[in-house]
């Protein structure tokens, strides 16, 4: 027979409190969901008000007191210094380099992506069929040919092409008008004829040979080029040219020209046309260069402008009628806390990356030293989880561009005389080493090792050709071009 007993047990549990849980997932925000998230604190919260003058914000200094009884300098492993955020605060904003260095500059390289459509974009905010439209109202169409023309513009994918067929597009007028496929195929001609050059076409050789036809008649090699647009635009993705050049009867010459003209042509037209404004990067903190090294320092323009209103929180008493407002209080309070935590870990663990990657703002991608969560986590004193969160959307504006928090950290690679080297690191040797090879007999991923391990990375092939796979660059066969005699 059971009978009813007590029993004491110890043990510990950990408890998410309401601030613990604000302060995290404020710690993980972007500076822009950190201030719209603010915002709408402050049309809920009385005790809450905008600071237009700046008072509120969370001084630097406190973040200096947080971060330990450390000096007003910190000096790093290898000398250079890392100055305290009031330091920094009186230097001069316009450091010489600011704008240098490689992040800053944008790649020339073949393969570094289609740039074109970025330096000749349409920047009014329009999308595509909106531009269509508007020159088909301008195109002096009857009724009829002005159905067929919107029902065409409809089926143009965001690239310009024309991703249904015209029998699928007489179908879709089938209930308005009985058209047939001639009469759709003589307004596609007209729609082919508007800008962006090359819009409405049904594949690529078409789109290709759709600008080609803008040339004058005239210019030298554009009928081999539309030639080769029409029927074998296969042999020039298989770099096929010495099977190009006898199928054509063309000599060298002639194969050049009018191969500089294909690629001379844009295949996605409609890309040309953007809907909408680029976003921009917020810096969550800034990295100069000054007088006693690499400051770090807070961007207070991200910082939400916010503090407690002093008026209303004078007025709340103990009685029952202010239960409401007492609940407010400090629920703001909470907030304002909660926004210093944050500033204060963005600020230690900015701090611990520059201190750690030194190098790399004296030298570049190449001089990247090997760092992961673990090695920041145990210098801070925090979770490799908090760690992550505050990488994670946050970016650092330094004289070499901005970046993310995130790159900064890189894997571990070995190194020949037994030390580790980053994977960044390589990866910039890498594009290095491609960058300056010959045209005409370009690195295989074998040299390319031999390269790296001459230069004291020990990188097999195949970690070679992931590398150069996640830099978007293509193999060496694709890479060879046809060089002029």
């Amino acid at each position: 027979m059971l009978r009813p007993a007590l029993q004491l047990r110890l043990g510990q549990q950990l408890t998410m409190t309401p601030q613990l849980q604000q302060a995290i997932r404020l710690l993980q925000l972007p500076a822009l969901e950190l201030q719209q998230t603010v915002r709408e604190a402050l049309e809920q919260n009385v005790m809450l008000e905008a600071d237009e003058d700046g008072e509120g914000e969370v001084p630097l200094e406190a973040a200096d007191a947080a971060s330990g009884p450390a000096p007003d300098q910190t000096r790093t492993e290898t000398g250079s210094e890392v100055a305290a955020p009031a330091e920094s605060a009186a230097e001069d904003a316009s450091d010489d380099g600011w704008d240098e260095g490689p992040g800053a500059a944008t790649s020339d390289a073949p393969w570094s992506g289609d740039d074109r459509a970025q330096e000749f974009s349409d920047d009014r905010g329009e999308t595509l069929q909106e531009h269509l439209s508007w020159q088909l109202e301008l195109a002096r169409l009857g009724a009829r040919e002005f159905a067929i023309g919107r029902a065409i513009i409809d089926a143009v994918n965001d690239d310009g092409y024309l991703i249904d067929s015209l029998e699928d597009i007489r179908g879709v007028l089938e209930s308005e008008l009985n058209v047939a496929l001639p009469e759709i195929e003589r307004v596609l001609a007209v729609v082919q004829a508007f800008d962006p050059v090359g819009v409405g076409a049904r594949n690529v050789a078409e789109c290709i040979e759709l600008q080609l036809a803008q040339l004058a008649p005239d210019t030298p090699g554009v009928a081999d080029a539309i030639r080769i647009a029409r029927s074998h635009l296969d042999l020039v993705a298989g770099q096929q040219h010495t099977v190009l050049r006898r199928t054509l009867e063309l000599e060298e010459d002639e194969l050049l020209r009018a191969l500089a003209l294909v690629r001379g042509c844009h295949p996605r037209p409609g890309s040309t046309i953007q809907p909408s404004q680029p976003d921009y990067v917020v810096p969550d903190v800034f990295v100069r260069r000054g007088p006693h090294g690499w400051a770090v320092e807070l961007n207070a323009g991200a910082l939400p402008r916010v503090r407690l209103n002093q008026s209303y929180a004078g007025l709340v008493t103990r009685a029952a009628d202010h239960a409401v407002m007492r609940s407010q209080l400090q629920e703001a309070r909470w907030l304002l806390r909660s926004l210093e935590i944050r500033n204060e870990t963005l600020l230690k663990v900015a701090r611990c990356i520059v201190q750690r990657q030194v190098q790399f703002f004296e030298h570049g991608d190449e001089s990247m030293e090997p760092m992961v969560l673990r090695d920041v986590a145990d210098a801070v004193e925090m979770h490799e989880s908090t760690i992550s969160r505050v990488t994670t959307g946050k970016y650092m504006h330094t004289p070499r561009g901005v970046f993310e928090f995130r790159y900064f950290f890189s894997s571990h690679v070995g190194a020949t005389d037994g030390t580790e080297m980053s994977s960044t690191a390589i990866r910039a040797k890498i594009r290095k080493l491609i960058a300056g090879e010959d045209a005409g007999n370009p690195l295989s991923d074998s040299r390319i090792a031999e390269l790296l391990a001459a230069d004291g990375a020990n990188v097999a092939r195949r970690t070679v050709a992931k590398y150069r796979e996640a830099l978007q660059i293509p193999p060496s066969s694709e890479r060879r071009k046809i060089t002029v005699r």
